[in-house]
This record gives C-alpha cells, sequence and structure tokens, in this order.
C-alpha cells in the first residue's frame, strides 16, 4: 500500500486492527486522546467492538475479561492513565492473558501537564503492580515502528501468554510521518485455554489465585521461566555505527532519534561514535552492553526523565567504562544542537 500520512497514535489502531484487533476499551487522555478517537472510528469498521469505560480502572478489567475471551484486545492511555490500571495489568499477567496495553507519557508526577516525557519507565518495566511479574516492552520511536510494533505486540502477546506494552513518548504519538501498512492477518489462533463459551472450554479456568502457599510459588516459578525465555528470544535493538565506536550514546523513544543525528555530525568531525538503541525495554541489552563496555571510553544515556533507564546500564556495565547520564525533566525535549554540545563535553571529559 502507499504511504499514508497521519499521527503515531493513529498508526498504532490501524496496526492493531491490521493485526486482528476486535476490541478496544479504554478512556481519554491527552495526549493518548487520538487512540480512542481512532478505535472508535475503524474498529467497528471491521466488525469489532470500540467502548468508553467509565474509567481507566473499568477499562484494563474489561480486557481482562475480553482476553479470557481468546479475542486480540487492547487498551491505550496516558501516564496517570497508566498508573490507575495497574492492578488490573497484574491481575492479567497472573492470569497469563495476552493483550496490548499502550503508554504515551506524558510530564509528571501528579497531574503534571499533556507535554511527552519518558517519566514512565521504572513504572512499566519494572512491572507496576503488585507481584513478581514482567511484561514485554516496546518502544517505538516513530510512526512506523508505532504500527510495526503494535502488530508484533500481538503476536508476543499470544506467543507467551502475557501482557504487552507499547511504551512511547507524546511527542512520537502525536508528530505526523508518513507510514506503509501491510496485508491484514488472514487468521487468528483458537486458544485452548480460552473461554469462548462452548462445550469445549466449558471447564477452562481463568484466575490468579492461588490460595496454597507453595502452588503460589510453583506459579510464581514458572512465570519467571517465561520471562528468562522472552528475554532469550525476543530481544530487539538498534545499533548504528558501533563497529568502531570509542564512544557510545544511548537512548531511545524520539531521545534516539536526535541522538543518531548527533552521531552523525560527530561522526563528520571524525568521533568515533556510535548509538545503541534499545527497541525492547524488557528484554534489556544487558549482554550487548556488557560487551560494549568492556571496549569503549564511555557511554551516554539521555533520557527525558531523571534517570531511569540509566541505572539498568549502569549495572549492565559493571563498572568497566564510564556511563554519563544526561535528561531532561517537565515535558522539554531536548534539541538536536544541546544534545551534541552535551555529548562533546561527555567526550571531552573522558579523554
Amino acid at each position: 500500500m502507499s504511504k499514508i500520512l497521519l499521527k503515531g497514535n493513529d498508526a498504532i489502531v490501524r496496526g492493531a486492527v491490521l493485526a486482528g484487533c476486535r476490541l478496544y476499551f479504554g478512556y481519554p487522555i491527552t495526549p493518548a486522546s487520538e487512540i480512542a478517537e481512532a478505535a472508535a472510528k475503524y474498529i467497528p469498521q471491521v466488525g469489532g467492538t470500540f467502548l468508553q469505560a467509565e474509567s481507566e480502572v473499568a477499562a484494563i478489567n474489561m480486557v481482562y475479561g475480553a482476553a479470557s475471551g481468546g479475542v486480540r484486545v487492547m487498551t491505550a492511555s496516558s501516564s496517570p492513565g497508566i498508573s490507575l490500571k495497574q492492578e488490573g495489568v497484574s491481575y492479567a499477567a497472573g492470569a497469563e492473558l495476552p493483550c496490548v496495553i499502550v503508554d504515551i507519557m506524558r510530564g509528571g508526577p501528579g497531574l503534571g501537564n499533556i507535554a511527552p516525557e519518558q517519566s514512565d519507565y521504572n513504572q512499566i518495566v519494572k512491572g507496576g503492580g503488585h507481584g513478581n511479574y514482567k511484561c514485554p516492552v516496546l518502544a517505538p520511536n516513530g510512526g512506523q515502528e508505532m504500527s510495526d510494533l503494535t502488530q508484533f505486540a500481538f503476536e508476543l502477546a499470544e506467543k507467551y501468554r502475557t501482557p504487552v506494552y507499547i511504551l512511547a513518548d507524546g511527542y512520537t504519538g502525536q508528530m505526523m510521518e508518513p507510514v506503509e501498512f501491510g496485508e491484514p492477518v488472514s487468521e487468528l489462533p483458537h486458544h485452548d485455554w480460552a473461554l469462548y463459551g462452548d462445550q469445549e472450554s466449558k471447564f477452562n479456568l481463568i484466575s490468579s489465585i492461588y490460595l496454597d502457599p507453595e502452588e503460589l510459588e510453583a506459579h510464581n516459578q514458572m512465570l519467571q521461566d517465561k520471562y528468562k525465555l522472552i528475554e532469550e528470544n525476543e530481544l530487539r535493538v538498534e545499533e548504528f555505527m558501533l563497529e568502531d565506536a570509542e564512544y557510545v550514546v544511548m537512548g531511545y523513544g524520539i531521545i534516539s532519534r536526535i541522538l543518531k543525528t548527533v552521531v552523525e555530525k560527530l561522526r563528520k568531525e571524525g568521533v568515533k561514535i556510535g548509538l545503541l538503541r534499545p527497541i525492547t525495554l524488557f528484554p534489556f541489552p544487558n549482554d550487548k552492553i556488557a560487551r560494549l563496555s568492556e571496549r569503549i571510553k564511555g557511554m551516554l544515556v539521555v533520557e527525558m526523565s531523571n534517570g531511569q533507564m540509566v541505572q539498568d546500564v549502569r549495572l549492565a556495565a559493571l563498572g568497566r567504562c564510564p556511563v554519563e547520564f544526561y535528561g531532561r525533566m517537565g515535558g522539554v525535549v531536548p534539541s538536536m544542537q544541546e544534545l551534541l554540545d552535551q555529548t562533546k563535553q561527555f567526550i571531552s571529559k573522558e579523554n
């Protein structure tokens, strides 16, 4: 198909429809409201259902019910709305229910503002809700990936029976870019664990309650084994000019695009520098960071937060090279010149 100019938020929904999503439950919140608007427009056109719930809490529990029926279902919100959904996400993870949850991050804490930020990293990547669970987290950095990674998220969710997050900042959600769409899925799988309202699935049980401590421990261990498989098989990163790099910059989402320009400009000045962009935040590229840290002079991590991902980078590097941090908060998106200057200062310090 020819490319269509549209917002990243719109691209998410079109990707979901192509992936076979037929149910959407949500509640509007800026800067994610276009997702609900697009879902209300497109999902009924393919025989699906859009429902604006009375709250974020209601929406995620509707997702839980729909996922129990083996249907491809999604919801979306922004930072404070995602906070309200966390109990339901924990329930879905405990019951092993596949679903897709989109978080278009905005400034916080509290009500904050509607400008883009990346301060939900800890909330999303580290679990957010109660219990020993994790969710795969995909971090697109543009309109095409907003669609492509959403389609991949539904496959990932069903493959491992788990909620999957799309984590993007408000800038990426609101930015308009040309996006190309492929063909819709032709056939959706039948799940032997789901409740289809027929005789065959009559005795299937969807629950996350295990009153016996040893049974709950066994369930938790099974979940940990599953997360290990995800870490081994589903890592995605972008590596840009890393082959001979002496310095590395690292960022995700919109920051990674600004940093790529910084790398290109510094390469023209003869600086051996590269970019490592995690596309999956869980699983995280621990091994790649560890290998890089053994041969480079230093790494600069840039985030639109107080420094949340950088803690994981430092753990992976284990002190083998300096890991510096630069961040902006409150919805401030750093300019290319700002990050170019910061990167030059970092390199000068490490020389």
